[in-house]
């Protein structure tokens, strides 16, 4: 909890601090890179870094923190939190690194507000910053013991045994650990960090998801070549995609991610756009083997039925549930698949029981419209569970 004078200089400062954190991310970076570039070579995604999409992330959780320790003291934005651990988790972030972002952070804090950061000023928000990071390191501590792993020690060696080319920008690769290297359990929905090393002697890291389900050795992450608009290629789908075959050794972290199944009780409803499939299909997998006998609806927009990477798989293991129903949408139509529908994903005449717990991922405007939909068929906010690949602009914008 923030003590009392803080809170008062926190809420006093929060409007000119949040129209400014924009440009304290930037400079923050600036300096934080300038500082350690192997941070910028190894550990951050120079792509976000290069759209400034990590920049808003950064800015709109600590807008989004140092908002709720004002205006609803003695709680703490949780779900935002463990979003972020989870992320850091799979990074390998230390307790130490976050000494270094402090540094870097309050010295761009203090260049672009100037006069304005008195002792009062800098006291309350170094208060808010470490009860942030606090938070974050001891969620982060957790998720590595329940691993079994130390604080950044992620990492093993995973052989690809198969690659399996789904559509023409999406391919399957089918891991299995490398001699001794631990299987470590994971839940579905989750995801790895896979880290190559790049022309340029860069070791850059993403995430991707599990889409097979827990339970055997072997393992398979489906990725998407990421082809740039007006801007580069994504770096390590491009590696990925031109580089890797059977036979090669990829450097995969322990499983994180905190979009899992649950709720079994309820009706689950499981929505994804494009690439989003992914960690649906290792739910769907994951429920067919348990014999899953409940309320399961399935929605699914892209493209179009070639674009859908893993179609066939969401089809069977749909049919494997005895209460399960497939609704897919396609922006263009196939008339070899002519009980799909056309357009973008509406659930206008989807029937959402009472008590459905959704599970959501794809691009942020496709959630956003469906988590509006899901909202207005009485579904409860709490019960709307998300994924974001990449930094989380959901909350930047929100």
């Amino acid at each position: 909890m923030l003590s009392a004078r803080s809170t008062a200089t926190v809420r006093a400062t929060l409007p000119a601090v949040g129209a400014a954190i924009g440009d304290i991310a930037d400079l923050f970076y600036e300096k934080l890179f300038a500082a350690h570039p192997e941070l910028l070579r190894d550990l951050f995604n120079r792509g976000n870094q290069a759209s400034g999409d990590q920049r808003r992330a950064l800015a709109g959780s600590i807008a989004a923190f140092a908002t709720q320790l004002v205006e609803r003291p003695g709680t703490r934005p949780d779900v935002m939190l463990d979003r972020i651990a989870h992320k850091h988790a799979s990074l390998g972030v230390t307790p130490e690194q976050y000494e270094v972002v402090h540094t870097h952070l309050f010295a761009a804090i203090a260049e672009v507000l100037g006069d304005a950061v008195t002792p009062e000023v800098a006291a309350a928000w170094d208060e808010v910053y470490w009860l942030m990071a606090g938070s974050l390191i001891a969620v982060e501590e957790r998720l590595y013991a329940q691993q079994g792993v130390l604080a950044g020690d992620v990492w093993h060696t995973w052989e690809v045994t198969a690659r399996v080319e789904e559509t023409e920008d999406v391919a399957t690769f089918l891991l299995r650990p490398a001699g001794d290297t631990p299987t470590p359990a994971f839940r579905p929905g989750q995801y790895v960090s896979v880290q190559v090393e790049l022309p340029d002697g860069a070791r850059q890291i993403r995430q991707y998801s599990l889409s097979s389900a827990p339970g055997s050795r072997l393992r398979s992450i489906t990725v998407k070549r990421v082809r740039g608009e007006g801007s580069p290629d994504g770096e390590v789908s491009r590696h990925l995609h031109e580089h890797t075959r059977a036979g090669e050794l990829l450097r995969v972290s322990v499983p994180y991610g905190d979009l899992v199944l649950d709720h079994l009780d309820a009706p689950l409803l499981l929505a994804s756009a494009g690439i989003g499939c992914t960690p649906m299909l290792s739910m769907l997998e994951h429920l067919a083997q348990e014999g899953h006998s409940g309320p399961v609806t399935v929605v699914h927009g892209d493209r179009s039925p070639a674009d859908h990477a893993l179609r066939a798989d969401h089809v069977r293991l749909t049919e494997k549930l005895p209460e399960a129903e497939a609704h897919f949408w396609y922006e263009t139509p196939d008339a070899a698949h002519p009980a799909n529908r056309t357009g973008l994903v509406d659930l206008t005449d989807i029937t959402v029981r009472p008590g459905t717990h959704a599970y959501l991922c794809g691009p942020l405007p496709f959630m956003r419209a469906v988590r509006a939909q899901l909202l207005e068929a009485g579904v409860r906010p709490a019960d709307v569970h998300y994924e974001v690949f990449g930094p989380d602009l959901w909350l930047a914008s929100s």
